[in-house]
Parts: structure tokens; sequence; C-alpha cells
């Protein structure tokens, strides 16, 4: 047994997401912690998405592989997790799980051996790999329907796939980073990846998925995340 999960430290200045009945510990590195379950949820990890541009013939530094290993390293010690469920897109292409380096797979077959792992198909790998844990295509767990794709009418569903950030005006300036957002049915996660973008939720992508009134947004920092009010909200 690697030594990945060990005893939870305390996490300071943590705030509590609550969503369908249960209390979830947003982190500002993306990942989602159900401490009741001792469960960490990620979402769009793209592990090898450098790797794959720079074998394609792009001047790349194909790091984040490594960089995104390393910070999700950090959260299931930080935390002493059991179980890490990925909501999907965990790998950039389908043949990605293949093409890690020796020492990328290494840590990886570490993690899934210290951990319960849970692998959510996506739309960048919608077939199962060869990582250790259990490939599934979607999962209802104690009234949460978690899958990849966010999606209208289902209540208590968690998923990934648009990589959300808020933008935020105060005091005649703006700041804008990645975030979670949730109403009373729907929460999507930030990308966890090192090496991926994020959308504005004003965007049309996220035009007719979330009830307005009920809307709320926490905000990644760089030491812990924080709620935003919803009025702060600006486009671009």
């Amino acid at each position: 047994m690697n030594s990945v999960a060990v005893q939870a430290d305390p996490i300071p200045d943590t705030v509590l997401l609550r969503f369908a009945g249960h209390n979830f510990e947003p982190l500002p590195s993306g990942a989602l912690f159900w401490r009741a379950r001792e469960t960490l949820l990620v979402a769009d990890l793209h592990l090898e998405k450098m790797a794959s541009f720079a074998r394609r013939g792009q001047m790349l530094p194909p790091y984040d592989t490594a960089m995104t290993l390393t910070r999700l390293e950090t959260d299931l010690r930080r935390t002493g997790a059991k179980r890490l469920i990925a909501l999907g897109d965990s790998f950039h292409r389908p043949d990605s799980a293949g093409l890690l380096t020796p020492a990328d797979r290494m840590r990886l077959d570490s993690m899934t051996d210290a951990v319960e792992c849970i692998w959510l198909s996506g739309n960048h790998d919608p077939v199962p790999h060869a990582i250790g844990g259990t490939c599934l295509p979607e999962l209802e767990l104690e009234g949460l329907f978690l899958t990849h794709e966010p999606k209208k009418g289902q209540t208590g569903l968690v998923a990934g796939h648009l990589h959300p950030a808020a933008r935020i005006a105060m005091d005649g300036r703006t700041t804008r980073k990645p975030c979670f957002v949730h109403d009373s049915r729907l929460l999507i996660l930030p990308a966890y990846g090192s090496s991926t973008g994020a959308l504005n939720i004003l965007s049309q992508a996220f035009f007719g998925l979330f009830h307005w009134p009920a809307l709320e947004v926490t905000m990644l920092g760089s030491d812990r995340a924080y709620p935003v009010p919803v009025k702060r909200l600006v486009g671009g």
C-alpha cells in the first residue's frame, strides 16, 4: 500500500459547499472533497494533453501530466481521501494512457494501489483504459448522479466538461478564475488539469443549465476557494 492516502491534515479557511443534501469542501486546486465519504472528486485532468501536442510537432513542454499528478497526490495526502472519482476526460486522447512516461505511469499505479479509483468516461476518453481502478460511463452514489457532461432535468447531477470560470468586478477591477458553480440541481466542477482552459459561466455554453435565483459560485484562490456574489459576475 502506497502512502498517498494518510491521516488528513486540517484544511484551513475551507468553505462548505452544500449540494443535494451533502456537504463538500471545495479546494483551491479545483478538487471537491466529500469528507463524509472520504472521497475526492476531480474533473477534466486531461493527462498527456501537452505531450499529445508535442508528438504532433508543436513546440510545447510536455510536463503537464507530472504537474497534475503532483497536485493530485498532494490533495489525496492532504485530505486523507480513501476514494478518488474522476468525472471524465482524465486523459486527453483515447490512447493517452498508453503513452505515459514510465515515471508518470508508476505514479498513477501507486495512486491506484493506495486508494479506490473510479474513472468515468468523457468525450476525450470514451473507452476504458488500462490504468488501475474501475472505468464506468457514469455513477449513481448517495442520491448523486456523477457523469461527465452536464445536462438539464436531473436532480443531484455532478459533472465537469465545461471548465467553468467566473469573472467578477469589484472596486473598479476585474478578476477571472476557475470556479465551482451550482444551483439546487446541477453542480459543475472546474477543470483540474494543469494545462486546461476555462470558460466564463456567463457564456452561451452555460445558458439554460442553471436556475439563476439559486445559483452559487465558488471561485478558486491561491490558497483557498471562496464564494463570490452572483451580482458581481461579468462577461469576458
